[in-house]
């Protein structure tokens, strides 16, 4: 058995471990960097400051608790001014290691950049000192436990870093085809929101893909600080002839060029690290398990009742898989109504999160301004909205600002998930999970619902009444609902 002493320290190391001891670092690197500012005390900064950001940037997707917002702005002047700070540090390294100590122009723009980094370094030390320590003590205490909500490693952050990755290789094609600075720029902080997920997120693979994804970042900060150093060159005009200038964008170029060479000779062809890398990230069936388990994990954080919620989107499911098929969807209609009306089921009350009256509308606009996960498009994004703003309230007709520009077959459409919502998180008004199950037939001129656990005489039954006349419109049939009854099986007789 392991002493107290052991499990006390065990625990807290628990405890200082992920967000927590990252938001540690930040306060112990501000005393470092305070003390003169030096370039390998304020590179440590940055790299905490930036791993904290990094890390609410991928909770954010998952918790929108504003709480992490806070912290990224808390340190977004600090972080802007020891960056500038820091460029004109490794600028200064650039130009002793490509100039002359005798080159007029290494002289020169070694004196500006002195210059600027004494001016820098003012700037940097406002900034540390408007930096809010005792806030950001108490995101120490407060914001891990959030975290501790999402377990790393899971296929959450598997779905996550698929975003990013699938963001950072288009941007690879778009530099490799017109080579600007700006596309590889681009490219640089797309592999770089790749990286920090896989670095804070994914263990296992951050363990084996850590050397490449450095060296990578190594290969296109490196051009990036050669575009900066050439512009600023520039900018200073520090070029006595154009011989001098030259031969200097001679040497830039060239160092830009092998740097740009040797990225390409990972990152291109069937073997490349982009492939390494998609190999073990989640394909097929898996993306789109993944997403929904991120909307789920979204929507538990904002609704009050998110168990209401899961029950009124399986009675949801039910009565969608067993009411009789109205028409194929047409063209212009989505094609997977069952996963928007799930998604809208399970979304749809968090908008109480705002506000009680009129939550639905709150609901539609939290659902509009949502970044849609990896195979969810902004236009299913949008379905699941209308639906979910029509669980309850005015019926969604001709005249709603919602449905304008919808074809009539839209419309239609968005009526009837929009009215087997209704239907369903009527079923579960007093928020029991009392019924569990609906079935639905076709009668000679009718629709029969019938429920489990459903009695006429029940208090639901007047929000079940009033919830069906939708569906009843969509189908031009009345709807019945009655009890469910269940057999009970026969037991064997004894021997």
């Amino acid at each position: 058995m392991p002493s107290t002493v052991a499990q006390a320290t065990a625990k807290n190391a628990r405890k200082k471990a992920g967000l927590a001891l990252s938001m540690e670092r930040v306060l112990e690197e501000c005393d470092h960097a305070s003390v003169d500012f030096g370039a390998d005390p304020v590179h440590d900064l940055r790299v905490a400051l930036r791993r904290c950001r990094s890390m609410a940037d991928g909770l954010l997707v998952m918790d929108p608790n504003p709480a992490w917002k806070q912290m990224k702005k808390a340190g977004k002047r600090l972080f802007r001014e020891l960056g500038e700070l820091r460029d004109a540090q490794v600028m200064e390294e650039w130009v002793q290691r490509l100039g002359n100590p005798d080159d007029p122009v290494t002289n020169a723009l070694l004196q500006f950049l002195a210059g600027r980094e004494a001016h820098l370094k003012q700037q940097a030390a406002l900034a540390l000192q408007e930096f809010d320590r005792k806030q950001w003590r108490r995101w120490i205490t407060s914001l891990p436990r959030r975290a501790a909500r999402m377990r790393t490693g899971s296929a959450l952050f598997k779905h996550l870093a698929l975003e990013r990755w699938t963001e950072a290789y288009e941007l690879q094609r778009q530099a490799l085809r017109n080579r600007s600075q700006i596309g590889f720029h681009r490219l640089r902080i797309g592999l770089k929101r790749f990286r920090y997920i896989v670095e804070n997120f994914l263990p296992e693979q951050h363990t084996a893909w850590s050397g490449d994804l450095k060296e990578l970042q190594d290969l296109l900060g490196e051009v990036h600080d050669l575009d900066v150093l050439w512009a600023t060159a520039l900018q200073v005009s520090v070029f006595p002839d154009p011989e001098s200038r030259s031969k200097w964008h001679s040497r830039i170029l060239e160092e830009r060029a092998l740097r740009i060479e040797k990225y390409r000779s990972k990152m291109l062809g069937k073997a490349s690290l982009w492939q390494v890398w998609r190999g073990q990230l989640p394909v097929g069936k898996q993306i789109e398990s993944a997403a929904l388990s991120r909307l789920k994990l979204w929507a538990s954080f904002l609704d009050p009742d998110f168990k209401h919620s899961l029950h009124v989107a399986r009675l949801a499911l039910q009565l969608y898989d067993t009411l009789p098929v109205k028409q194929t969807p047409a063209d212009s209609e989505p094609t997977d109504q069952r996963a928007i009306l799930q998604v809208a089921a399970l979304l749809h009350d968090i908008g109480r999160s705002k506000r009680e009256k009129g939550h639905h509308k709150a609901t539609c606009n939290l659902i509009e301004r949502l970044t849609p996960p990896l195979s969810w498009s902004k236009e299913k994004m949008r379905w699941v909205g209308i639906v979910a703003r029509y669980h309850r309230g005015a019926l969604p007709g001709v005249g709603q600002k919602m449905l304008l520009g919808l074809t009539p077959g839209q419309r239609q459409s968005v009526q009837k998930l929009a009215g087997i919502l209704r239907l369903a998180n009527a079923f579960d008004a007093d928020r029991n999970g009392h019924i569990q199950r609906l079935e639905v037939h076709a009668q000679n001129g009718f629709l029969e619902i019938a429920a489990q656990g459903y009695s006429p005489h029940h208090r639901i039954a007047e929000s079940v009444a009033a919830a069906r006349h939708l569906l009843e419109t969509i189908y031009r049939q009345p709807l019945m609902v009655k009890p469910l009854r269940t057999t009970k099986p026969k037991l064997e007789a004894r021997s």
